[in-house]
Protein backbone atom coordinates (compact mmCIF):
# COMPACT_ATOMS: atom_id res chain seq x y z
CA UNK A 1 0.00 0.00 0.00
CA UNK A 2 1.76 3.67 -0.79
CA UNK A 3 0.28 6.75 1.04
CA UNK A 4 0.85 10.28 0.27
CA UNK A 5 0.85 13.41 1.82
CA UNK A 6 -1.28 15.61 -0.06
CA UNK A 7 -1.09 19.69 0.20
CA UNK A 8 -4.06 21.65 -0.16
CA UNK A 9 -4.77 25.31 -1.33
CA UNK A 10 -8.66 27.08 -1.93
CA UNK A 11 -8.54 24.80 -5.58
CA UNK A 12 -7.79 21.21 -3.63
CA UNK A 13 -4.90 19.27 -3.77
CA UNK A 14 -1.56 21.40 -5.21
CA UNK A 15 -0.05 20.78 -8.56
CA UNK A 16 2.61 19.17 -6.92
CA UNK A 17 0.74 17.07 -5.02
CA UNK A 18 -1.35 15.98 -7.81
CA UNK A 19 2.01 14.81 -9.30
CA UNK A 20 2.97 13.09 -6.46
CA UNK A 21 0.00 11.00 -6.52
CA UNK A 22 0.41 10.63 -10.37
CA UNK A 23 3.90 9.04 -9.73
CA UNK A 24 2.26 6.82 -6.84
CA UNK A 25 -0.13 5.13 -9.30
CA UNK A 26 2.57 4.96 -11.91
CA UNK A 27 4.69 2.92 -9.03
CA UNK A 28 1.20 0.86 -8.07
CA UNK A 29 0.88 -0.63 -11.57
CA UNK A 30 4.64 -1.73 -11.81
CA UNK A 31 3.55 -3.15 -8.47
CA UNK A 32 0.46 -4.93 -9.67
CA UNK A 33 -1.84 -2.33 -8.80
CA UNK A 34 -1.51 -1.73 -4.93
CA UNK A 35 -4.22 0.63 -3.37
CA UNK A 36 -3.15 4.38 -3.02
CA UNK A 37 -4.30 6.07 -0.15
CA UNK A 38 -3.76 10.11 0.58
CA UNK A 39 -3.42 11.66 4.36
CA UNK A 40 -5.01 15.74 4.31
CA UNK A 41 -4.26 17.40 7.51
CA UNK A 42 -5.95 20.69 8.81
CA UNK A 43 -8.66 22.14 6.25
CA UNK A 44 -10.62 19.72 3.87
CA UNK A 45 -11.38 22.22 0.46
CA UNK A 46 -14.60 21.14 -1.31
CA UNK A 47 -14.25 18.76 -3.63
CA UNK A 48 -10.97 17.61 -2.52
CA UNK A 49 -12.14 13.88 -1.83
CA UNK A 50 -13.82 13.81 -5.36
CA UNK A 51 -10.69 14.86 -6.65
CA UNK A 52 -8.53 12.65 -5.34
CA UNK A 53 -11.14 10.08 -6.40
CA UNK A 54 -10.17 10.98 -9.64
CA UNK A 55 -6.78 10.33 -9.37
CA UNK A 56 -7.29 6.65 -8.11
CA UNK A 57 -7.24 7.14 -4.31
CA UNK A 58 -8.94 5.06 -2.28
CA UNK A 59 -8.95 6.18 1.20
CA UNK A 60 -8.89 10.09 2.32
CA UNK A 61 -7.34 10.07 5.65
CA UNK A 62 -8.31 13.50 7.44
CA UNK A 63 -6.05 14.53 10.58
CA UNK A 64 -8.10 16.43 12.66
CA UNK A 65 -7.54 18.55 15.98
CA UNK A 66 -5.93 21.21 18.34
CA UNK A 67 -2.63 19.84 17.56
CA UNK A 68 -3.46 20.72 13.73
CA UNK A 69 -4.82 24.11 13.48
CA UNK A 70 -0.75 25.45 12.85
CA UNK A 71 1.68 23.73 11.08
CA UNK A 72 4.54 21.70 13.11
CA UNK A 73 6.33 20.12 10.75
CA UNK A 74 6.72 17.08 13.99
CA UNK A 75 2.80 16.70 14.64
CA UNK A 76 2.21 16.12 11.25
CA UNK A 77 4.48 13.61 10.35
CA UNK A 78 3.09 12.51 13.61
CA UNK A 79 -0.20 12.21 11.93
CA UNK A 80 1.28 10.70 8.99
CA UNK A 81 2.92 7.77 10.60
CA UNK A 82 -0.62 7.43 12.11
CA UNK A 83 -1.85 6.86 9.03
CA UNK A 84 0.61 4.73 7.64
CA UNK A 85 0.11 2.12 10.66
CA UNK A 86 -3.70 2.10 9.79
CA UNK A 87 -3.42 1.65 6.24
CA UNK A 88 -0.49 -1.23 6.08
CA UNK A 89 1.47 1.56 3.91
CA UNK A 90 4.84 0.02 2.41
CA UNK A 91 5.68 3.44 0.77
CA UNK A 92 5.23 6.86 2.30
CA UNK A 93 5.93 9.84 -0.66
CA UNK A 94 5.19 13.58 -1.35
CA UNK A 95 5.72 16.22 -3.22
CA UNK A 96 9.15 17.60 -2.93
CA UNK A 97 7.91 21.09 -1.43
CA UNK A 98 9.41 22.45 1.66
CA UNK A 99 7.04 21.40 3.63
CA UNK A 100 6.96 17.84 2.10
CA UNK A 101 10.50 17.87 2.65
CA UNK A 102 10.38 18.40 6.33
CA UNK A 103 7.55 16.30 7.32
CA UNK A 104 9.07 12.98 5.13
CA UNK A 105 12.20 14.34 6.81
CA UNK A 106 10.65 13.60 11.12
CA UNK A 107 8.79 10.35 9.87
CA UNK A 108 11.99 8.68 8.00
CA UNK A 109 14.20 9.70 11.40
CA UNK A 110 11.21 8.14 13.70
CA UNK A 111 11.01 4.87 11.57
CA UNK A 112 14.71 4.86 11.40
CA UNK A 113 14.74 4.71 7.66
CA UNK A 114 16.47 6.38 4.75
CA UNK A 115 14.65 9.47 2.74
CA UNK A 116 15.18 9.95 -0.90
CA UNK A 117 14.69 13.48 -1.86
CA UNK A 118 13.54 14.74 -5.22
CA UNK A 119 12.71 11.39 -6.95
CA UNK A 120 12.41 11.93 -10.60
CA UNK A 121 12.13 8.12 -11.49
CA UNK A 122 12.15 4.07 -10.02
CA UNK A 123 13.84 1.45 -11.78
CA UNK A 124 13.37 -2.06 -10.17
CA UNK A 125 10.85 -2.89 -7.39
CA UNK A 126 12.71 -5.67 -5.95
CA UNK A 127 15.28 -4.08 -4.79
CA UNK A 128 13.48 -0.98 -4.82
CA UNK A 129 15.68 1.77 -6.88
CA UNK A 130 14.96 5.46 -7.56
CA UNK A 131 16.83 8.08 -9.87
CA UNK A 132 17.15 11.50 -7.73
CA UNK A 133 18.26 14.45 -8.31
CA UNK A 134 21.26 16.03 -6.37
CA UNK A 135 23.63 19.05 -5.81
CA UNK A 136 20.96 21.23 -6.89
CA UNK A 137 19.78 18.76 -9.93
CA UNK A 138 23.24 19.26 -11.82
CA UNK A 139 23.48 15.26 -11.04
CA UNK A 140 21.40 12.68 -10.68
CA UNK A 141 22.08 9.36 -8.52
CA UNK A 142 20.70 6.18 -7.99
CA UNK A 143 19.74 5.12 -4.33
CA UNK A 144 18.48 1.67 -3.52
CA UNK A 145 15.47 1.71 -0.43
CA UNK A 146 15.33 -1.52 0.52
CA UNK A 147 14.26 -0.99 4.23
CA UNK A 148 10.09 -0.68 4.39
CA UNK A 149 8.90 1.74 4.45
CA UNK A 150 10.22 2.97 1.27
CA UNK A 151 10.44 6.98 2.30
CA UNK A 152 11.22 9.44 -0.46
CA UNK A 153 9.63 12.97 -2.25
CA UNK A 154 8.92 13.57 -5.66
CA UNK A 155 10.97 16.08 -7.37
CA UNK A 156 8.74 19.14 -9.40
CA UNK A 157 7.72 18.27 -12.82
CA UNK A 158 9.35 14.81 -12.59
CA UNK A 159 5.67 13.30 -14.06
CA UNK A 160 2.97 15.00 -15.71
CA UNK A 161 -0.01 15.27 -13.39
CA UNK A 162 -2.96 13.58 -14.52
CA UNK A 163 -6.15 11.79 -13.46
CA UNK A 164 -6.23 7.87 -13.23
CA UNK A 165 -7.92 5.74 -16.36
CA UNK A 166 -10.36 4.15 -13.91
CA UNK A 167 -10.87 6.72 -10.73
CA UNK A 168 -12.61 5.54 -7.12
CA UNK A 169 -15.11 6.61 -5.60
CA UNK A 170 -12.79 8.00 -2.72
CA UNK A 171 -13.48 7.63 0.96
CA UNK A 172 -12.67 10.22 3.57
CA UNK A 173 -11.69 8.68 7.05
CA UNK A 174 -11.03 11.47 9.37
CA UNK A 175 -9.08 10.45 12.35
CA UNK A 176 -7.98 11.92 15.71
CA UNK A 177 -4.23 11.39 15.83
CA UNK A 178 -2.29 10.97 19.37
CA UNK A 179 0.35 14.10 18.95
CA UNK A 180 2.79 14.33 21.99
CA UNK A 181 3.37 17.69 23.44
CA UNK A 182 7.56 17.62 22.26
CA UNK A 183 5.72 17.32 18.89
CA UNK A 184 4.28 21.03 19.43
CA UNK A 185 6.87 22.47 20.40
CA UNK A 186 8.35 23.72 17.83
CA UNK A 187 4.76 25.39 15.39
CA UNK A 188 3.53 28.09 13.25
CA UNK A 189 2.49 30.90 16.13
CA UNK A 190 2.31 33.74 13.73
CA UNK A 191 1.72 34.65 9.94
CA UNK A 192 3.16 37.76 8.59
CA UNK A 193 3.41 38.84 4.62
CA UNK A 194 6.19 38.41 3.30
CA UNK A 195 7.25 40.71 0.18
CA UNK A 196 5.79 39.67 -3.12
CA UNK A 197 7.67 36.36 -4.54
CA UNK A 198 7.67 37.06 -8.03
CA UNK A 199 9.36 33.90 -9.28
CA UNK A 200 6.27 31.90 -9.32
CA UNK A 201 5.76 31.96 -12.85
CA UNK A 202 9.67 31.01 -13.49
CA UNK A 203 9.82 28.23 -11.29
CA UNK A 204 6.17 26.65 -12.64
CA UNK A 205 6.69 26.96 -16.36
CA UNK A 206 6.15 24.71 -18.80
CA UNK A 207 8.77 26.62 -21.27
CA UNK A 208 11.25 29.12 -20.27
CA UNK A 209 13.19 31.48 -22.36
CA UNK A 210 16.57 32.90 -21.07
CA UNK A 211 19.06 34.97 -21.93
CA UNK A 212 22.33 36.20 -20.36
CA UNK A 213 25.34 38.19 -21.35
CA UNK A 214 24.99 38.05 -24.79
CA UNK A 215 21.63 39.62 -24.79
CA UNK A 216 24.22 42.93 -24.55
CA UNK A 217 22.18 45.34 -22.66
CA UNK A 218 18.93 46.51 -20.94
CA UNK A 219 17.70 46.89 -24.68
CA UNK A 220 18.53 43.30 -25.85
CA UNK A 221 15.85 41.37 -24.62
CA UNK A 222 12.82 42.38 -27.21
CA UNK A 223 13.37 39.35 -29.04
CA UNK A 224 13.88 36.88 -25.89
CA UNK A 225 10.23 38.12 -24.52
CA UNK A 226 8.40 37.92 -27.88
CA UNK A 227 9.80 34.16 -27.95
CA UNK A 228 8.57 33.99 -24.97
CA UNK A 229 4.91 35.05 -25.61
CA UNK A 230 4.87 32.86 -28.84
CA UNK A 231 5.59 30.36 -26.80
CA UNK A 232 3.62 30.42 -23.64
CA UNK A 233 6.03 30.61 -21.37
CA UNK A 234 8.41 33.09 -19.11
CA UNK A 235 11.65 34.74 -19.33
CA UNK A 236 14.70 34.10 -17.47
CA UNK A 237 18.08 35.15 -17.08
CA UNK A 238 21.41 34.50 -15.80
CA UNK A 239 23.09 36.36 -12.88
CA UNK A 240 25.62 38.44 -14.79
CA UNK A 241 22.52 40.14 -16.44
CA UNK A 242 20.56 40.91 -13.10
CA UNK A 243 23.83 42.19 -11.68
CA UNK A 244 24.28 44.69 -13.93
CA UNK A 245 20.82 45.96 -13.18
CA UNK A 246 19.42 45.05 -16.61
CA UNK A 247 16.68 42.93 -15.75
CA UNK A 248 14.78 42.20 -11.97
CA UNK A 249 16.49 39.67 -9.42
CA UNK A 250 13.18 37.38 -9.80
CA UNK A 251 13.94 36.23 -13.49
CA UNK A 252 17.30 35.06 -12.51
CA UNK A 253 17.90 31.10 -12.81
CA UNK A 254 20.36 29.71 -10.93
CA UNK A 255 21.81 28.47 -7.20
CA UNK A 256 21.27 32.42 -5.92
CA UNK A 257 18.12 32.67 -7.64
CA UNK A 258 15.39 30.46 -9.09
CA UNK A 259 15.57 26.64 -10.14
CA UNK A 260 13.52 25.70 -12.87
CA UNK A 261 12.17 22.10 -14.72
CA UNK A 262 10.48 23.45 -17.65
CA UNK A 263 9.27 21.22 -20.46
CA UNK A 264 11.66 22.96 -22.32
CA UNK A 265 14.11 25.74 -21.30
CA UNK A 266 15.85 27.85 -24.86
CA UNK A 267 19.41 29.90 -23.10
CA UNK A 268 20.13 32.19 -25.25
CA UNK A 269 23.63 34.28 -24.99
CA UNK A 270 23.84 32.04 -21.87
CA UNK A 271 27.61 30.58 -21.20
CA UNK A 272 26.75 27.98 -18.84
CA UNK A 273 28.30 28.45 -15.57
CA UNK A 274 27.80 25.98 -13.02
CA UNK A 275 26.05 28.37 -10.60
CA UNK A 276 23.81 28.92 -13.44
CA UNK A 277 23.21 25.16 -14.72
CA UNK A 278 22.47 24.10 -11.27
CA UNK A 279 19.43 26.24 -11.83
CA UNK A 280 17.85 24.59 -15.13
CA UNK A 281 19.75 21.11 -15.10
CA UNK A 282 16.05 19.53 -14.39
CA UNK A 283 14.68 21.14 -17.76
CA UNK A 284 13.31 18.24 -20.04
CA UNK A 285 14.81 19.78 -22.93
CA UNK A 286 17.57 22.24 -23.48
CA UNK A 287 18.23 24.59 -26.78
CA UNK A 288 20.96 26.88 -26.64
CA UNK A 289 22.02 29.72 -28.72
CA UNK A 290 25.25 30.82 -28.33
CA UNK A 291 28.18 32.01 -30.89
CA UNK A 292 30.95 29.88 -28.24
CA UNK A 293 30.38 26.19 -29.92
CA UNK A 294 32.28 25.20 -26.75
CA UNK A 295 30.28 26.87 -23.96
CA UNK A 296 29.14 25.30 -21.44
CA UNK A 297 25.59 25.42 -22.35
CA UNK A 298 26.05 24.23 -25.98
CA UNK A 299 28.04 21.30 -24.61
CA UNK A 300 25.63 20.38 -22.36
CA UNK A 301 22.09 21.18 -23.97
CA UNK A 302 20.55 18.09 -26.31
CA UNK A 303 20.29 20.52 -29.04
CA UNK A 304 22.54 23.91 -30.16
CA UNK A 305 22.30 26.59 -32.67
CA UNK A 306 25.67 28.23 -33.69
CA UNK A 307 25.28 32.31 -33.95
CA UNK A 308 24.72 35.93 -32.62
CA UNK A 309 21.20 35.15 -30.41
CA UNK A 310 20.03 38.61 -32.11
CA UNK A 311 19.78 37.39 -35.44
CA UNK A 312 18.64 33.64 -34.54
CA UNK A 313 15.79 34.60 -32.07
CA UNK A 314 14.60 37.22 -34.29
CA UNK A 315 14.09 34.42 -37.34
CA UNK A 316 12.69 31.77 -35.12
CA UNK A 317 9.76 34.32 -33.77
CA UNK A 318 9.17 34.97 -37.51
CA UNK A 319 8.82 31.56 -38.41
CA UNK A 320 6.68 30.77 -35.31
CA UNK A 321 4.53 33.78 -35.98
CA UNK A 322 4.09 32.19 -39.82
CA UNK A 323 2.76 29.04 -38.54
CA UNK A 324 0.30 30.67 -36.04
CA UNK A 325 -0.91 32.56 -39.22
Amino acid sequence: MIIVYVETDASGATEMSREAITFARDLSAAGGGVPIDALVVGELPDGLVAQLGEYGVRHVHHAVGDAFTAYSGAAWAAALQSARETAGSVVVTASGTPRGMEILAHVAARLGVPLAANVISFGGLSPFVVTRQVLGGSVREEMKLDQRPAVFTVAGHAVEAGPAQQPTAAELVEFKPEVAEADLVARVVSREAPPPDLSGALKSAKVVVGAGRGAGGPNGFDGVTELADLLGGTVGVSRVVTGAGWRPHHEQIGQTGSRISPELYVACGISGAIQHWAGCASSKTILAINTDAEAPMVTKAHYAVIGDMHEIVPAINEELRRRHG
